[in-house]
């Protein structure tokens, strides 16, 4: 199931991360784009997701230099649109994938890309991973870990449902029941024609 190719690649992820675990640590990735697209771009958007988890622990510092604050706010835009940008290219691999596919003239559309649904899965990988270190931590009190383990097996539960629904969600869409439509974001904030603010700076 392709779920489960998702949830082992990000598990590596998080875990090569830790290694090191610093949001400045070079990159690299153990997948050729060329023989495993899919493995590269499912390792690359999780790479992002971790890397800017931290930064968003980073910033909620209350004493943190605001110089430093700005830079990081930067550093956080620019991982959001890289981001939505890798998921773009996730959901271009499964148009490409199931392009030949004969729509069904009964199928709908669902409620989001299978990439987005991916996009998910891989935050919730994060949760996972952390809410597991807060249930486990040596200087937290009984009642904390006790409550990290309930919220823990919820998030765990909650990950095999996504991980059924996506792999459902593909599965009708190869049977040609369910069709892709995608959208792009078109995020308006980062652009210097249609966010008033940096259009007023040119």
């Amino acid at each position: 199931m392709f779920s489960a190719k998702a949830n082992k690649i990000f598990k590596e992820v998080i875990d090569t991360y830790h290694l090191v675990n610093s949001a400045d640590q070079s990159f690299e990735n153990p997948y050729n784009k060329d023989s495993q697209l899919i493995e590269h771009l499912l390792f690359r958007k999780c790479w992002i997701d971790t890397v800017q988890w931290h930064y968003e622990d980073i910033i909620r510092d209350p004493n943190i230099d605001p110089v430093a604050a700005l830079s990081l706010k930067r550093q956080i835009d620019a991982s959001n649109q890289d981001r939505t940008d890798m998921v773009e290219f996730i959901d271009s691999y499964f148009l490409e994938k199931f392009k030949a596919v004969e729509v069904k003239s009964s199928a709908t559309i669902n409620s989001e890309s299978p990439a987005w649904a991916i996009d998910r899965l891989s935050i919730l990988a994060l949760k996972i991973y952390h809410m597991d270190e807060e249930a486990n931590r040596k200087d937290a009190s009984e009642d904390h870990r006790a409550k990290c383990e309930t919220k823990l097996n919820v998030l765990l539960e909650q990950r095999e449902d996504l991980s059924s629904a996506i792999d459902q969600l593909l599965e009708d869409i190869q049977n040609g029941d369910k069709y892709m439509k995608v959208y792009k974001q078109m995020k308006m904030y980062n652009d210097d024609e249609l966010n008033p603010v940096l259009r007023k700076k040119h």
